[in-house]
């Protein structure tokens, strides 16, 4: 139960809330610009002060949550793969420490800016795997959609952002491709 109610807020909500900055389904991209992403940093209190990313901060952030996006999709299977080489050279590059100011050990920012709050994302990622919460970070399995959320099913088996949405498609074009495979056979009878 302590792993759930970590799961409420915290480092999981951080990096579901940062792969859902990117709506698949209407195409609308909130990291879209530099000043986007120093926004949204600044918004969550990632970064200290006003902060100015470049073309190149938003160029890693993209990488990243969409690395993220990969890794949290290949958790609906057992046998997932690797995170993508691009999602590793990003991490590579992105400043943290560990400090034990809090009397244990805690990845931490090394420095300040946006490549310091892209940081903060993925020490949340670390966080996220000792709290339990990492392996239950998904993405809808609606290609169409991909929106990040919480499995916090008690089997961890949800599929789909919304059963009410993505998993209805995905079962009503399933009944209709098996009523249109059918259909000939029954004509044909």
């Amino acid at each position: 139960m302590a792993e759930m109610r970590a799961a409420e807020s915290g480092p999981a909500l951080l990096l579901r809330d940062f792969v859902n900055t990117l709506d698949v389904e209407r195409g609308v991209d909130r990291l879209g610009t530099p000043g986007e992403l120093a926004h949204w940093l600044e918004d969550r209190g990632l970064v200290a002060g006003p902060a100015r990313a470049t073309g190149q901060d938003l160029a890693a952030a993209v990488t990243l949550r969409e690395g993220l996006r990969a890794a949290m999709l290949a958790h609906h299977s057992p046998a997932a793969g690797p995170p993508p080489a691009e999602l590793e050279g990003v991490l590579e590059r992105l400043p943290l420490r560990i400090s034990l100011a809090a009397g244990r050990p805690v990845l931490v920012p090394a420095g300040s800016g946006v490549a310091a709050g892209l940081a903060v994302g993925e020490a949340a990622g670390t966080a996220a795997a000792a709290d339990g919460t990492w392996p239950r970070l998904k993405v809808c399995r609606q290609d169409t959609c991909l929106w990040a959320f919480l499995d916090t099913s008690k089997n961890r088996s949800r599929a789909w952002c919304s059963m009410r949405v993505c998993g209805n498609r995905t079962k009503t074009r399933a009944y209709r491709a098996r009523r249109r495979a059918a259909a000939p056979r029954a004509q044909g009878s």
